[in-house]
């Protein structure tokens, strides 16, 4: 009995040892109920082809994601590997906190049929790729047939003024608005894409570092916005609403248009029948030309990380072609691998909207300036707080203006300073 007890205590130590140390912590940051359950999916191949390897994955509500993330890398509380936004990239990495992967995508038998843009991306900071982006977020225009129908609206807006019209049109309508403003958490994408566009250009900032937001033609975009509020042409608790509430605003009819990424179609498309409901260009401003913004966000490792090689694995298999794909099929960003043209998931009817804007040489994809390390509490803190208050008339469009360019200017002239 004492042998087999003192052999069963063996066994037992054995096992703990085989099994220490190989519990890799995941963040993802851009939660939902459905992206957690793909990537839970793929994470249990990765286990499946690693036997003693577990995965603790760690999902923070994206509402709350930059200010929870933060306070755990104060604490010390770091990840192997984490799901990055391109706004957080520069913040993490040009403090020494991530690791490069070019060592890794030099040897990757994958890296060959990535797209040009995805390796450039990764490598926003330092020309070094310390995020492999999953796929890119470009914002088109949702739009529903049945209410232009009611309204009157004969077709979707193919410029600012028909945008207006169109929303004043769908907004006489009892209890319909004709936008659906993000007003809350996320909400910057529309005010660059209204301001690059009544701007006509995308430039963020002159030679010196200073910043272009307030001048004349930004200044008349964030005004723009503001006044398509205050008019009543977007639902008054738009003010506060983040990325699920205008989704939901739109399959529910409550507002007739929306500008979104790809991964707005999942709900949409679950919610509406295809008849209903299209996607077309942004509109194009006084020059002719639309804005419209293109983000990414992909999967970081951490420099803390004890399994370097494993956390790699771990990326390999939620980067390759057949993990990468899964996962945006499941969460609508457009996949990073150039054999994913082929699937008959992005040749449908449904992405049209996109890659015609794509196509469009007076659509130019913009990309904001997330090499500047304080972009990261601009756009997840300090946008938010200003832009509600000029929507509730606590302060102007100008002053709105002149703060951001205050404040950009002070980040870009710093990074200016640094090079």
């Amino acid at each position: 009995m004492k042998r087999l007890i003192t052999a069963t205590l063996f066994a037992t130590m054995m096992a703990g040892t085989a099994f220490a140390d190989t519990t890799l912590k995941l963040v993802e940051v851009i939660t939902s109920p459905e992206r957690t359950e793909t990537l839970k999916s793929i994470v249990g191949k990765f286990e499946a082809a690693n036997p003693g390897t577990k995965v603790d994955i760690i999902s923070l509500p994206w509402n709350e994601a930059f200010q929870k993330f933060a306070t755990m890398v104060s604490a010390g509380d770091t990840p192997d590997v984490m799901e990055m936004p391109d706004t957080w990239l520069s913040l993490y990495a040009n403090n020494g906190m991530l690791e490069s992967l070019e060592p890794y995508l030099a040897k990757w038998e994958y890296t060959a049929g990535l797209t040009p843009r995805a390796l450039e991306l990764g490598r926003d900071v330092k020309n070094t790729a310390y995020m492999l982006p999953y796929g890119f977020y470009l914002r088109a225009l949702f739009y529903n047939k049945n209410l232009f129908k009611e309204a009157g609206v004969s077709e979707p807006p193919k410029t600012m003024d028909e945008f207006v019209a169109a929303s004043e049109k769908v907004s006489k309508l009892p209890g319909k608005s004709g936008y659906c403003l993000r007003g809350g958490p996320g909400g910057l994408n529309g005010w660059v894409m209204f301001g690059a566009t009544m701007a006509g250009s995308n430039k963020f900032f002159n030679e010196d570092g200073t910043s272009t937001m307030n001048s004349e033609g930004w200044a008349k975009g964030l005004e723009w916005v503001v006044d398509l509020y205050k008019k009543g042409l977007a639902p008054k608790d738009s003010v506060n609403w983040g990325f699920n509430e205008t989704v939901a605003g739109f399959y529910s009819g409550t507002c007739a248009m929306l500008d979104q990424d790809p991964d707005a179609l999942i709900a949409v498309a679950q919610r509406m029948k295809p008849e209903d409901f299209g996607v077309t260009t942004m509109p194009v401003g006084p020059s002719g030309k639309g804005f419209t913004t293109i983000g990414f966000a992909g999967w970081s490792m951490f420099s803390t990380s004890q399994n370097k090689d494993l956390s790699w694995k771990l990326i390999e298999t939620l980067e390759s072609p057949e993990g990468n794909i899964e996962w945006n099929k499941r969460t609508g960003a457009l996949p990073v691998h150039t054999a994913a043209a082929k699937d008959p998931f992005y040749a449908s009817e449904q992405f049209k909207g996109w890659f015609d804007e794509l196509a469009d040489a007076n659509i130019v994809p913009t990309v904001m300036p997330t090499y500047l390390e304080e972009f990261a509490f601009f756009k997840d803190s300090l946008a938010i707080k200003t832009t509600q208050q000029a929507l509730l008339g606590d302060i102007t469009p100008k002053e709105l203006a002149d703060q951001w360019a205050d404040y950009l200017t002070k980040a870009q002239q710093k990074y200016l300073a640094k090079k």
